[in-house]
C-alpha cells in the first residue's frame, strides 16, 4: 500500500493538511527540526495527538560517525513512537546500516543521489530508501531515471525496502514516480497543498451553489 509523508515539522501546516490526506506520518531531518525549533519529543507528541496513534514518523539521526550513529540508532528507538531512523547513505551511514539491521532497527537510507548508493542499502537491509529526486536534477543528472532503475531493481531482485522518493518541485514529478509503483512519497506542505487545489472543481462548486440557491434559496437536497 503507498504510504504518503509530509516531510515537515511545520504543526500548523501539518494539522492544516491532515484530514484532507490520508497520511502515514511525518519525515524530518536536522534542518527541518532545526527550523521548526521544537525537539524531537515535544513535536511527535504533538504530531501523534494531530495524525493518529498509528502515526509513523522517520528521524533522522545527527551523529556522522559509525558508532554515533548506531548509538544514536538505538536511544531512538527506546522512544514511545513508531520511528524509522534515517541515516545517509555515505560510508559511514551504509556501515552503520549494515550493523543495525542485525539489531532489526528499522531504517531508512537517506541523501540517495544515485543507484549504486541506492542498491547497497538495500543489499544491507535498510526498510526504506529515499532518493532525493529534485536534487539529483539539480545536479544535471536525471531523478525520475534514478528512481526508475532503483524500482526495477528491488522488483528484479525481490528486494524487501520500499522506496521513499523526497525532493519534489511540483505535482508533476509526484505523478511520476507514483506511476513507477514507488512504495512512499514524502511532500513538502506546499507541493501538498497544490495536490489539493484544483481551481476548476472549485469554480464548478460555486456554479453548483449558485443555481441551487437561484432555484431553491437556502434550502437543503432533501429539504425539496
Amino acid at each position: 500500500m503507498l504510504e504518503i509523508y509530509l516531510d515537515s515539522a511545520d504543526v500548523n501546516g501539518i494539522k492544516n493538511l491532515c484530514p484532507a490526506f490520508p497520511l502515514a506520518g511525518v519525515t524530518t531531518n536536522p534542518s527541518i527540526m532545526a527550523a521548526s525549533g521544537m525537539g524531537l519529543q515535544e513535536l511527535l507528541t504533538v504530531l501523534t495527538d494531530i495524525i493518529s496513534p498509528q502515526a509513523r514518523f522517520h528521524v533522522q539521526v545527527v551523529n556522522n560517525s559509525v558508532d554515533g550513529i548506531i548509538a544514536e540508532a538505538h536511544k531512538l528507538q527506546e522512544l514511545p513512537f513508531d520511528i524509522i531512523v534515517k541515516i545517509p547513505a555515505h560510508t559511514a551511514g551504509l556501515t552503520a546500516i549494515k550493523q543495525l539491521k542485525k539489531d532489526n532497527i528499522p531504517l531508512l537510507a537517506t541523501a540517495i543521489y544515485n543507484v549504486q548508493q541506492g542498491m547497497l542499502a538495500a543489499l544491507h537491509g535498510a526498510d526504506y530508501l529515499a532518493p532525493y529526486l529534485n536534487r539529483i536534477d539539480n545536479q544535471g543528472f536525471d531523478g525520475i531515471a534514478v528512481v526508475a532503475d532503483l524500482q526495477a531493481l528491488i522488483d528484479r531482485y525481490q528486494l524487501p525496502g520500499k522506496l521513499l522518493v523526497a525532493s519534489f518541485k511540483n505535482v508533476n514529478q509526484v505523478l511520476q514516480v507514483l506511476k513507477l509503483g514507488v512504495g512512499a512519497v514524502t511532500l513538502p506542505l506546499d507541493i501538498a497543498q497544490q495536490i489539493l487545489t484544483t481551481p476548476a472543481t472549485d469554480a464548478a462548486v460555486e456554479k453548483f451553489s449558485h443555481d441551487w440557491q437561484a432555484a431553491f434559496a437556502d434550502k437543503l437536497s432533501f429539504e425539496t
